[in-house]
């Protein structure tokens, strides 16, 4: 059975409802899914996951705090133990997604884009194959104005059960083209 790790860093929930659905769709196609926060992930190594899917919110073009933590340390222990090596040669069966969720009262999902690009570095930079980088709308919490009158309109509610369908829907297909 394959295996995947979920690493997600929420405030409002929105990023944990993506990290959920991910889980779900992973699950629906055998494998062996961990979710957890970040800290509670500083000890396992992602060498022992098929898939490691990491996702935070966007916060002003960067991902918060904890998660570029988080990241950081990983990416130092691994080059202590010389995991990183030049050129960043992909270890074969060893693959990520990265996942960013994001508001947009300003530029939408531009401000998302760079999160995602920095997440996926350190992956990449341990041979790891990035499958992609996921991107998904939600509800700017604690101010309406942000909420609705954004370039991305009214975004109340956001992520949906439409958008988290999808997100269960692109997992399963995900997982599946992992084979076996």
């Amino acid at each position: 059975m394959k295996r995947a790790l979920v690493v997600y860093w929420s405030r409002t929930g929105n990023t944990g409802k993506v990290a959920s659905a991910i889980r779900e769709g992973l699950e629906a196609a055998g494998m062996q899914v961990c979710i957890l926060r970040p800290e509670e992930a500083t000890d396992l190594d992602f060498f022992e996951y098929d898939l490691v899917c990491v996702g935070c919110p966007s916060y002003q073009w960067h991902p918060p705090k904890p998660v570029d933590d988080f990241l950081r340390m990983k990416l130092r222990a691994y080059r202590t133990e010389g995991r990183v090596k030049l050129g960043a040669p992909q270890v074969p069966g060893r693959h990520a997604l990265v996942f960013c969720t994001y508001s947009g009262p300003h530029t939408g999902i531009n401000e998302a884009i760079p999160v995602g690009k920095y997440m996926g570095q350190f992956f990449e930079h341990l041979g790891f194959h990035l499958l992609g980088e996921w991107y998904v709308l939600g509800e700017f919490h604690g101010s309406q104005a942000a909420s609705t009158g954004g370039r991305m309109g009214d975004i109340r509610g956001r992520p949906n059960d439409g958008d988290l369908a999808r997100v269960r829907a692109d997992s399963l297909q995900l997982a599946r083209s992992l084979g076996d």
